[in-house]
């Protein structure tokens, strides 16, 4: 299957389990709550190698995803709608589209509002008065409030990717670092 069909069908499944799962949060009046809750699961992902290695290797058994996601998320307190959200999803083999299916969410929620989600990477945790000051910048540009999901990437070394829409703006050191590189080799 080519890298094209694939992420289609990633996003496809993605798309189906996120917009029922906020159906289920919009009936339970819990949207922002399942938001919360997916947002913490997201960060245990980006903090943890074997997390990231249970939840894309289809190595690992239904029953064996299933059982090490439920300990997860019982151990930090990841329990109702979102706890078995992730029940379903680890029985059902779809792990493997566990972020993409976070990142839908947040923009299904965020429409709901009337805002735009952007995604932004970053090399370091921002602060509150940062993201604060991002969101205003954003919503400059845009014309919209802007809700972000920030991803913490260190080997960006410093700056920013933000990725509103289609739209995508690369301050990030790193690719500042290869362009660079690449002029100094056209040089010499």
């Amino acid at each position: 299957m080519p890298v094209a069909d694939t992420s289609q069908l990633i996003s496809g499944v993605a798309e189906r389990y996120a917009s029922s799962l906020f159906e289920l949060a919009l009936e339970a009046g819990s949207v922002d709550k399942v938001g919360a809750d997916l947002d913490r699961f997201q960060v245990l992902l980006d903090e943890s190698e074997d997390l990231r290695r249970l939840v894309a290797s289809p190595v690992f058994s239904a029953e064996e995803q299933r059982k090490a996601i439920v300990a997860v998320a019982d151990k930090v307190g990841i329990t109702g709608l979102v706890g078995n959200f992730l029940k379903v999803v680890a029985g059902n083999r779809r792990l493997f589209a566990l972020p993409g299916m976070i990142r839908a969410y947040r923009e299904i929620a965020a429409a709901h509002r009337g805002e735009i989600t952007a995604e932004v990477t970053s090399a370091y945790a921002l602060s509150t008065a940062q993201e604060t000051e991002l969101k205003s910048a954003l919503k400059g540009v845009t014309g919209k409030d802007v809700a972000i999901a920030v991803t913490v990437d260190p080997s960006l070394l410093g700056g920013l990717i933000v990725k509103v829409g289609s739209r995508q703006i690369d301050t990030s050191l790193r690719t500042k670092l290869s362009t660079l590189k690449l002029a100094l080799k056209e040089v010499g």
